[in-house]
């Protein structure tokens, strides 16, 4: 089995169309492109040997490249690799210059500058990209020393380097060696085509690189995300991390459509080894519609708006692979088909097989993504257009004589449906914000029907989720299993958060689902979800527990929970899915569902101990309010309001 660098071990540059993992050994080892769900042209996370790779590093003569260090250059996506060694300190800048259009691009820019900053030291170079996941040959011409075109299936990579950087052939692949003394830089740019505008014989020539061109560049792309990062309106506590949060979040959304991927990866594994290897780079309803109100609190109410658009079109288009009005999930240009294949020549993140393209569970049953679309669609009391309003009251009739059935539910198991609580507490979210909506701004609607459906689940998840001996809410209506996903319970309004029932259900989970403040979804041993293996406690989870207990009044206990999480960010401030048990992330990297509730969670934190230290009540139901939809308090003055979701 070949070489993997820890999940962890990396960074991301972005153009808001795509996205490349660049680890801390300077080798970008995942880039798909045009778009975050196109094939790779290097997918060397994934087979080391197949998947192709771009390293650009200090290599000394012995092999070594010194100590290593990874950073952004504060509130940016610029990654900066440093390598220090006894001959001095060199460092390798990526960005990627941002396109914040709402066209899709078929050419993107990847810049790789390196300098020193003293001494001499020796720089390696080296490209080999792998077309289509590694399954597609590809031919390599050159005009030059300092220009090579790798042509593939669909797609074309031009390299170009800055005077003093030459590029020699090595088979179909590129290879370099240089060397730089203090004071000195060298810059390559990986362009990628898919336009189809060259051929075998070559492409549109373009105009070389300079190191002032790069420059400009370089501060083009530093102003844009030190601009774009002024809209935020978070002063507390945790600032860095939270701009770093929604920075992450920024570069996982596909700019021509406002529509957020989950991850920017696909096939890492949640156990070494094990089975659990999924696509993460499509638009889930779930995680988006509920980034809304978050994104709104943060102050970034274009983004806010352009998703809720895209949702909008997606109700409004149907078409959907089981013909419900709505799936889990989407391309990000809203296609709805997302066919499940296994890439069976990758051997998989350290021979965890199979890798997987594609998402078989995007035709699932899950009920509970009509909750937060229509939370999503109304939040801010904007209920939209009027064919908006009357697709999503459209939905709201058909969610009304559908709701009372099995699904999938939230975690997507493949075990077969069961009554997911969850999936209930989401459909009277539903009809609540619905009736909220069509009585506020006079909307037509059948209100009796959906009062009725409200009223009947509200019910159904008191009499049947509650689970007596247990004292607490449980997973599904046929289990005494707990379920983080229920941690919403309060946030959404159900219930309150000091509710003695709810406080019941968080001390149940805090028995069986949280080691050392990290939380597990759900036990699998005890619930079978359909697959071998186990996984990690999940980060969305364990920042959903930190809210819980911050709105419960546990301040102590939410704020030591909070801090212990912070520890598993990686050395750059990024997270993956889950944690393992010993404290390495796991799962697709970096995952946008985490980054938002770590935002949440500081959010609440913070508001929670603000009303602490001024010494002021506890308002046990100040999160249910019809004019915020039941999710958080009023905003304050010069404050970023409540919990988000």
């Amino acid at each position: 089995m070949n070489q993997y660098p820890p999940i962890a071990e990396h960074g991301m540059v972005g153009d808001l169309q795509t996205a490349a993992l660049v680890s801390s050994r300077g080798t970008i080892d995942w880039w798909c492109t045009p778009r975050f769900d196109s094939p790779s042209l290097f997918a060397s996370l994934l087979d080391s040997d197949r998947g192709g790779h771009c390293r650009l590093a200090v290599e000394r003569p012995d092999g070594s490249a010194g100590t290593v260090r990874q950073l952004y250059l504060s509130d940016t996506a610029v990654l900066v690799t440093r390598f220090m060694t006894a001959d001095g300190v060199g460092e390798v800048a990526d960005f990627m210059p941002p396109i914040d259009s709402t066209e899709p691009q078929d050419t993107h820019r990847l810049v790789r500058v390196a300098r020193v900053v003293r001494g001499t030291l020796p720089f390696t170079f080296t490209c080999r990209p792998r077309f289509d996941y590694g399954r597609a040959p590809h031919t390599l011409t050159r005009d030059d020393d300092h220009t090579a075109l790798f042509h593939g299936p669909g797609t074309d990579l031009r390299l170009q380097t800055t005077p003093g950087f030459r590029l020699r052939t090595d088979g179909d692949d590129i290879t370099a060696r240089f060397t730089l003394s203090a004071g000195q830089a060298a810059a390559v740019v990986l362009t990628s085509d898919a336009s189809g505008a060259s051929g075998p014989s070559g492409a549109p020539a373009l105009p070389h690189p300079t190191l002032q061109g790069i420059a400009d560049d370089f501060e083009t792309c530093r102003s844009f995300w030190l601009s774009w990062l002024r809209s935020c309106t978070y002063r507390g506590r945790w600032q860095d991390i939270v701009n770093r949060s929604a920075i992450t979040l920024k570069l996982l959304t596909y700019a021509p459509t406002g529509a957020p991927i989950a991850a920017a990866t696909m096939g890492l594994p949640e156990q070494i080894g094990g089975e659990r290897n999924w696509d993460y780079r499509y638009t889930w309803i779930r995680d988006a519609a509920l980034s809304v109100r978050t994104l709104i609190d943060l102050g970034f109410h274009d983004e806010a708006r352009a998703f809720r658009q895209w949702l909008r079109e997606r109700i409004e288009a149907g078409g959907t692979v089981s013909g419900d009005p709505l799936q889990i999930m989407y391309r990000v240009d809203g296609d709805p088909h997302l066919t499940e294949e296994i890439l069976g020549h990758l051997e998989g993140y350290r021979g965890s097989r199979p890798v997987r393209a594609g998402n078989a569970a995007a035709d699932q049953l899950q009920l509970d993504i009509y909750g937060e679309a229509s939370d999503a669609l109304i939040v801010g009391n904007d209920v939209g257009a009027i064919r908006g309003w009357n697709a999503l009251s459209g939905v709201l009739d058909w969610l009304a004589d559908h709701w009372n059935q099995p699904d999938e539910g939230i975690w997507e198991t493949r075990g077969g449906r069961q009554d997911f609580t969850y999936s209930r507490l989401m459909t009277w979210v539903a009809f609540d914000r619905g009736i909220h909506a069509a009585t506020e701004f006079s909307r037509p609607a059948d209100v009796s029907h959906w009062s009725s459906a409200r009223d009947a689940v509200f019910r159904q998840i008191v009499e049947r989720g509650w689970h007596e001996k247990r004292h607490a809410f449980v997973q599904h209506y046929d289990t005494d299993v707990l379920d983080a996903s229920l941690l919403l319970m309060p946030k959404v309004g159900f219930l309150s958060p000091r509710d003695p029932d709810w406080l019941s259900t968080l001390d149940a989970m805090d028995e069986e689902l949280v080691s050392d403040s990290l939380v597990y979804r759900y036990d699998p041993a005890a619930s079978p979800d359909g697959l071998r293996g186990s996984e990690g406690t999940f980060n969305l989870c364990s920042f959903l527990y930190v809210e819980a207990l911050a709105r419960s009044g546990r301040l102590h206990q939410a704020r030591h929970a909070f801090d212990k999480m912070l520890t598993y960010a990686n050395h750059v401030g990024l997270f993956a899915e889950e944690i393992g048990p010993s404290g390495e992330q796991l799962g697709n990297f970096p995952q946008a569902f985490t980054h938002l509730s770590l935002v949440t969670a500081a959010m609440a934190l913070d508001e929670e101990l603000r009303r602490a230290e001024t010494g002021a009540q506890a308002d046990n139901h100040r999160h249910w309010h019809p004019a915020t939809h039941g999710l958080t308090a009023p905003v304050e003055s010069g404050q970023g309001g409540g919990t988000g979701g």
